[in-house]
């Protein structure tokens, strides 16, 4: 990866907005996340753009689950993160293995993929009642989501369907969301680091980017409430469609 001080100036802008969007997607815009994502593709090779982008994912989760720790719903929480840690081991087991120039299109296809889950969700109800139905789901989620986070950094749609399906309160949604993506991007550092995609290297970009996190964070918080939600959230994933293909065909 280049060092910070040589990337060009459009590429610092991608990096801030991709930084931006990370904090925005933990303020209740859960669906900024990919887009997040995808700019930094525009920075990086999608395989190290992994590593990068995780320590700021934590970083916003603090401020989530401090701002939402008393709506924790544990039974939810225990009962899914088996399988997601599982997920996280055979993403990155699986990691290593997909050659360098096909894993931008692999992280294409597994956006792609989660977005469509994430469009089924909305459109679907039918969808929460057969996970509501079907308590075995949990474990199919779960390591969906493990890999998934663990490949991508895009575990959200995976834990939507699943939160979904539990029929929780909107607060106790988002901090039961919160713990949830606390802990297993917490998990996912040693595995990312043995992978050499967390780096003294990449911790001083994110040291560079993290007043970007927060500026996303507060301007979430700012934003939500003032404008139509689900039309923002309809916006940004056909923006992130158009992503995911390009990534796609790259």
């Amino acid at each position: 990866m280049q060092t910070p001080f040589d990337l060009a100036s459009q590429q610092w802008l991608f990096a801030a907005l991709a930084a931006a969007c990370v904090g925005i997607s933990k303020s209740g815009f859960g669906a900024m996340a990919i887009p997040g994502i995808l700019l930094m593709t525009q920075v990086m090779p999608a395989r190290e753009s992994t590593g990068v982008i995780l320590p700021m994912l934590i970083l916003a989760d603090l401020f989530a689950v401090h701002a939402f720790r008393k709506f924790t719903v544990w039974r939810l929480l225990v009962k899914i993160l088996p399988a997601a840690v599982l997920g996280v081991v055979v993403g990155w087991w699986l990691m290593p293995l997909i050659p360098a120039g096909l894993f931008t299109p692999v992280i294409g296809w597994i956006i792609l993929a989660l977005l469509l889950l994430t469009i089924l969700q909305k459109c679907s109800s039918q969808l929460q009642e057969i996970a509501a139905d079907h308590p075995s789901i949990t474990w199919p989620l779960g390591l969906l989501a493990g890999v998934s986070t663990m490949l991508a950094n895009a575990a959200g749609p995976a834990m939507t369907v699943y939160l979904l399906a539990s029929r929780l309160p909107k607060y106790e949604f988002v901090g039961t969301a919160a713990w949830f993506f606390f802990f297993i991007n917490l998990i996912k550092v040693p595995f990312s680091a043995s992978l050499g995609l967390i780096t003294p290297q990449t911790l001083l970009f994110n040291l560079i980017l993290a007043p970007a996190v927060l500026i996303g964070l507060f301007s979430g918080k700012l934003l939500l409430g003032k404008i139509n939600q689900k039309a923002f959230e309809w916006l940004l994933i056909s923006l992130s469609l158009l992503g995911a293909l390009r990534l796609i065909w790259a």
